[in-house]
């Protein structure tokens, strides 16, 4: 049935029917207890929507996707393989909270999600409070059909087991709490009014009891001593003094389990992670998309010591480095890993990464000098591995290779700051046998500072997309394509870069490459030597190119550590 509140905004309410089961009503009075408790102070409230599928019916739903039907007095999408939604409400609604109890049921794989959406535009385009399979709770926003995570937290997720959701837009301020629990914040203006909804992608769920109440409000109170959920783990719980834009990080007492060394007590709180895009975020290789150490603990690290001891953990974990730390030669780092920077000062010095045969990893926000060695190195089949807004300073040998059969990797938003050899993909002229079909790499948006070659130099690999990069004083050349290598090079700002492209000729001892470039700018530079055909990576995954004349000041102004 649709009414109107006061103020003439339309809302929906489908009653309960008179009889219930003891376990129901036990339910609905928790649920309106929950509510009231949210809503005290709030003269403004106004419930524009109330839903629990009691009569029997969906209507005021419209899906998209899966399989949806109303079982056992409860919404339920069936299917796993699909990107399912359900929406209601009017597309004039602003400012309110929607809430939701929330039962995922089976995820696709770990980066699937089940949850409750807000001021939906369509289908394919609204903010979203999610439970991940692998263990967090995001805040999303979805334009267009692609997503863009806005802030992220560990949660245990168990499937079968019951989560309250609560979904909170006022202005440009969002967030998210779990069973009471305030997770995730952040600040976003893309959507300004819209439905609400549910959201299955691919994955199984039920959902119940939703509600949406009107007017700005405050968003869930954090508290430290919420109940905990159902499941086997307690929830991780916020620091005591929240800031409003920054999702919640894990107390210390939320993983009993992590290692003794490095010590998580002095953590100022997580780095909100975003999404790995290009290579690092296609599905293969039985990963999909690269997302680190989410769903394991959070630790931060300060010392030498710390540091090894945490790549070096089997399982999933958020490692935070602060300050400064000298490491030598490469050291291994195991899969399913984040390794990030806290604010813009954190270094590793003297030694750098190295990555064999692991996967899943994410490298952010850190600054990389005087690595007697490479600073990182992706080689031995490794995949997955997310490359990301740092600094590389005079490392004897390479910033980056990327080597030995390895691929879907992404190097996206770095700085490097008039390094020598800067990125290699594909190690020797002889190392086509494990390198044919491998190597797929993504390089967007990088800064690539009065550094001397390799930005990148390229052996094998095809496709190797090098997209809105900015070469700034290039002294030997910019991109070569060698080895029958293939390259697309697009959106790029070359400027006096007397060589920017080599491929017909090959370069030193090496044989020629492909190489196909498009809509690039190149500024007291010289030409751009361009050969054959290229696989297109618009086969794997979406993007967009940004004008190449707006790519000096948004690379100058983005890349690097302390700009996330």
């Amino acid at each position: 049935m649709r009414q109107r509140d006061d103020s003439g905004t339309p809302r929906v309410r489908t009653r309960r029917s008179m009889v219930h089961r003891a376990w129901a009503a036990t339910a609905v009075l928790a649920a309106t207890i929950a509510v009231s408790a949210f809503a005290v102070g709030r003269a403004d409230a106004a419930t524009l929507l109330s839903d629990d599928f009691a009569d029997g019916n969906s209507a005021g739903w419209s899906t998209s996707g899966g399989s949806w039907s109303v079982s056992a007095q409860a919404y339920r999408q069936s299917s796993t393989g699909a990107d399912a939604k359900a929406q209601a409400g009017a597309t004039v609604w602003t400012d309110y909270t929607v809430r939701a109890r929330v039962q995922p049921l089976a995820f696709g794989n770990s980066t699937r999600a089940a949850g409750v959406t807000a001021r939906a535009q369509n289908m394919t385009s609204f903010y979203a409070l999610v439970l991940t399979g692998g263990g967090t709770a995001q805040l999303r926003r979805v334009s267009g059909g692609g997503v863009t995570v806005l802030a992220s937290a560990p949660v245990p997720v168990s499937t079968g087991t019951w989560y309250t959701l609560a979904l909170w837009v006022n202005g440009s301020q969002l967030s998210g709490a779990v069973d009471g629990v305030t997770v995730v914040s952040a600040t976003d203006a893309t959507f300004a009014a819209g439905r609400v909804g549910l959201v299955a992608s691919y994955t199984s769920a039920v959902f119940d009891d939703v509600t949406v109440d009107g007017g700005p409000g405050t968003p869930p109170s954090p508290s430290a001593s919420a109940p905990p959920s159902p499941s086997a783990s307690p929830r991780p719980s916020p620091s005591a003094s929240p800031s409003p834009s920054a999702s919640a990080s894990p107390s210390p007492s939320a993983s009993p389990s992590r290692p003794p060394s490095p010590s998580p007590s002095t953590s100022p709180g997580p780095v909100p992670p975003n999404q790995a895009d290009g290579f690092a975020g296609v599905n293969a290789l039985g990963q999909n998309g690269t997302y680190g150490g989410v769903g394991g603990p959070t630790v931060v690290v300060d010392t030498t010591e710390e540091l090894l001891t945490a790549i070096d953990t089997i399982g999933p974990m958020i490692i935070q480095v602060q300050g400064a730390i000298t490491i030598d030669s490469k050291r291994g780092v195991r899969p399913n890993k984040t390794i990030i920077g806290l604010g813009s000062t954190a270094t590793i010095n003297g030694g750098g990464f190295d990555f064999y045969r692991s996967y899943n990893v994410i490298v952010r926000n850190l600054t990389f000098t005087n690595a007697e060695d490479d600073a990182v190195n992706v080689g031995q089949n490794s995949h997955h591995v997310w490359i990301d807004h740092n600094r590389f300073v005079a490392p004897v040998d390479g910033s980056i290779d990327i080597v030995r059969g390895a691929e879907y990797v992404t190097v996206s938003w770095n700085h490097f700051d008039h390094t020598d050899k800067s990125m290699l993909i594909g190690h020797s002229d002889g190392s086509g046998s494990e390198d044919i079909g491998h190597l797929k790499v993504t390089v967007h948006h990088n800064f690539f500072d009065h550094s001397r070659q390799r930005h990148p130099r390229v052996r094998w690999g095809d496709p190797v997309h090098v997209y809105n990069n900015y070469f700034l004083g290039n002294e030997l050349y910019g991109v070569a394509s060698t080895q029958n290598a293939g390259v697309l090079l697009e959106g790029n700002y070359f400027e006096n870069v007397p060589y920017p492209c080599f491929s017909a000729s090959g370069y030193a001892d090496s044989g020629p490459g492909r190489l196909v470039q498009r809509n690039n700018v190149f500024v007291a530079s010289g030409p751009c030597e361009v050969s054959g055909t290229v696989a297109d990576p618009g086969a794997h995954y979406s993007y967009i190119v940004a004008a190449p004349g707006t790519v000096p000041a948004t690379v100058t102004s983005g890349a690097g550590p302390g700009r996330l």
